[in-house]
């Protein structure tokens, strides 16, 4: 599997820094010229801006690539007790973009990360943002709550009791509940789940897992909001969807046409899971560089 030969998380995080954002202090990434084309990389649940470890020497040279560890992940702070919300996410990244001086931007996001880019262009649309996103590649995630198919664990953990579950859930319930979202074919070694772990448990990570899922309810609540954007969008959009995911494979491409939304560019991955970035990157980079390359990326 292509990401076993990369680089690191240890040298990834060695690679970044962190800022104070909104009372929080957050881990990002910066790589490629100030003056090419921004394009801001949103991961997803439950890891970290690790995830496009595989894409980003690639993407570096045709680009001003931004990522960060959204508040709860990585290395950005993990603070207990804390409600976190989607809505507040999407404020953290567009703090991190102010910061940056950076005015417009493309957006690339996953799982998660789809939920947040979706309240990006929501701001956009409703004219409560002074940030111009141009464009918005989505892998697979939760663009709709009807479509989310949502795994027992994240269940049970969304439940009164899953405060309970998060204490007893450890490294190898981890392991074998996170790779069943990928291909059979490509699932990640055993070292790289390691690592993936090692990251969720940073700062105390796992004991947060519980408060983080209540990102579904977000969708539920904010699914009108969320949806608009997507079927009114004045900016063009694509799908990039791994077809064997079984929580946003092939059923929310379907489910996305079904609901009339603004399609420029679809790359149906029929052999890939959940992580198409991780476990099918050369195809990934080719579509997202075919879609830019279509909307001539400025």
């Amino acid at each position: 599997m292509p990401i076993d030969n990369t680089m690191d998380s240890d040298q990834w995080y060695a690679d970044g820094q962190s800022v104070q954002l909104l009372g929080h202090c957050i881990f990002y990434r910066q790589a490629g010229s100030s003056e090419a084309p921004a394009l801001v990389l949103i991961h997803g649940f439950p890891t970290s801006s690790w995830d496009w470890v595989t894409l980003w020497p690639a993407l570096a040279p045709h680009y001003h690539l931004v990522t960060l560890d959204l508040l709860g992940f990585g290395h950005s702070d993990k603070p207990p007790q804390h409600q976190y919300s989607l809505l507040e996410q999407a404020s953290i990244v567009e703090a991190l973009l102010e910061y940056l001086g950076i005015e417009r931007c493309h957006l690339l996001a996953h799982d998660y990360g789809d939920s947040v880019a979706q309240e990006l262009l929501a701001r956009q649309q409703l004219k409560q943002t002074a940030i111009a996103y141009r464009s918005a590649c989505f892998l697979n995630g939760g663009l709709f709550p009807e479509t989310h198919r949502t795994l027992l664990i994240q269940k049970l953990l969304l439940s009164p009791f899953g405060w309970l579950l998060n204490r007893c859930t450890g490294r190898g319930q981890f392991k074998r509940s996170f790779a069943k979202v990928f291909a059979k074919a490509t699932v990640p070694s055993d070292a790289v789940l390691n690592q993936f772990w090692d990251n969720v448990c940073h700062g105390g990570g796992q004991y947060q897992l519980f408060r983080l899922m209540r990102y579904i309810i977000d969708r539920r609540v904010n699914r009108q909001r969320w949806l608009a954007p997507l079927q009114q969008s004045p900016i063009p959009l694509a799908l990039i969807n791994g077809s064997l995911d079984p929580v946003s494979g092939a059923h929310l491409v379907q489910r996305y046409k079904q609901l009339g939304c603004r399609l420029d560019f679809l790359s149906e991955l029929a052999d890939v899971g959940h992580y198409p970035q991780l476990e099918a990157p050369p195809r990934v980079l080719e579509a997202l560089f075919a879609f830019h390359h279509q909307i001539k990326l400025q």
